[in-house]
């Protein structure tokens, strides 16, 4: 995946181009929702089982295991302004807790330093059956929405040819960016794991609500 705004001339972040000046933050709260035409105790069932399906779902980006619930995520090449980075973030999907919640949070990939950048990622699911999910035909399944929230905190070391240009302008493009990668990531997790859930239980399934 590689966004519009990297220039053919880009420069690596693996370069020796980066200098002792503060880090660039950009941040940004991203909600929305997931629907599975199952009862929740299923979808449940499913989201546990995370390791049949999440590698294959986050395709093409590389999954690595990380322990019982972790993974090192790649997620692709993107920069601005001749600079390009490649992120790789590790990420804990945390069981569902006693309030219903699942989380997914940032941790260590051993033996990795990221080159350059630093990402938080601090996301929370939950499910919620609308009051009209449920049918009077016992042959059409419920509908379950998985709703989830995501704050996501980035902080980018950029080279000395990138800071010598107007920080509004640097930081209107990154927000930009940012926003770009996580709509683009979660729109095509999102329909990967709904065609995976419905498929692999045998329930026809058309995307035909809107995603928001």
């Amino acid at each position: 995946m590689t966004s519009a705004f990297v220039d053919s001339a880009s420069l690596s972040a693996t370069e020796e181009t980066l200098d002792t000046m503060e880090p660039t933050h950009f941040r940004g709260h991203y909600a929305s929702c997931m629907e599975m035409l199952a009862d929740a105790p299923t979808v449940v069932a499913y989201l546990d089982d995370h390791r049949t399906w999440f590698r294959r779902c986050a395709q093409p980006m590389d999954a690595a295991p990380l322990g019982d619930n972790g993974y090192a995520l790649t997620i692709g090449r993107f920069g601005a302004f001749g600079y390009e980075v490649e992120p790789k973030i590790g990420l804990n999907l945390l069981p569902q807790d006693q309030r219903g919640f699942y989380r997914i949070e940032t941790i260590d990939i051993p033996d990795y330093i990221a080159p350059g950048y630093e990402v938080d990622f601090q996301a929370a699911l939950h499910m919620v059956q609308p009051a009209d999910a449920a049918t009077d035909n016992p042959a059409e399944p419920m509908l379950t929405r998985v709703e989830w929230e995501l704050d996501l905190a980035v902080s980018i070391q950029f080279p000395r040819f990138i800071q010598a240009l107007p920080k509004a302008l640097v930081q209107t493009t990154g927000d930009r960016l940012l926003n770009q990668i996580v709509r683009q990531v979660s729109r095509r997790l999102t329909h990967k794991v709904q065609d995976d859930f419905h498929s692999s239980h045998g329930i026809p399934f058309s995307r035909k609500r809107k995603w928001s």
